[in-house]
């Protein structure tokens, strides 16, 4: 895809995310799996649910705009996700495993808020602000979800991950 004006580098941003949240639907359940604390599991499935209302936006936003946004490969939550895998096949304690997921979820929510940020900003440039709006929304949900995760790591999961049999080695 050439980018020549701002309207094609909006047009790749969306595909970007649009390939990224597919991808993140078909991860999620397996750090769901994964994840031995209750809250954290029923937070990544909550994610899920999300995420699929996160590709419903997008694909609202495409049809406004008459637009495909299938045919692009996000390679950084490819990357996102292949380290979020390795981690969950590691020979480690619940709790510490626990405390990684959250880290490879921050990850994640980290791009997504930048992704998000610039196409709500060029959809604003550009003048489409049904999309800029449905993109902030997106954008806010990312946020709360990264700040959830940040709770539930200082409040209980990294604590459990210090008390893990080897911590004090």
């Amino acid at each position: 895809m050439k980018l020549n004006t701002l309207e094609d580098l909006f047009l790749h941003e969306l595909k970007d995310l649009y390939s990224a949240e597919n991808q993140l639907i078909k991860a999620l359940p397996k750090m769901a799996k994964a994840a031995s604390n209750e809250e954290l599991r029923a937070g990544f499935e909550e994610h899920l649910e999300q995420t699929k209302g996160h590709v419903e936006r997008l694909e609202q936003i495409g049809t406004q705009l008459e637009k495909k946004l299938t045919g692009h490969k996000c390679k950084a939550m490819e990357g996102l996700i292949a380290e979020g895998a390795e981690l969950i096949g590691e020979d480690a304690e619940d709790s510490v495993r626990d405390a990684g997921l959250i880290g490879a979820a921050q990850r994640v929510e980290h791009y997504e808020i930048a992704g998000y940020g610039t196409a709500t900003a060029l959809a604003r440039q550009l003048g489409y602000e049904e999309a800029a709006e449905l993109l902030h929304t997106t954008l806010e949900e990312e946020r709360e979800t990264d700040e959830r995760l940040t709770e539930l790591a200082e409040s209980a999961i990294n604590l459990e991950a210090a008390e893990a049999p080897d911590a004090g080695r």
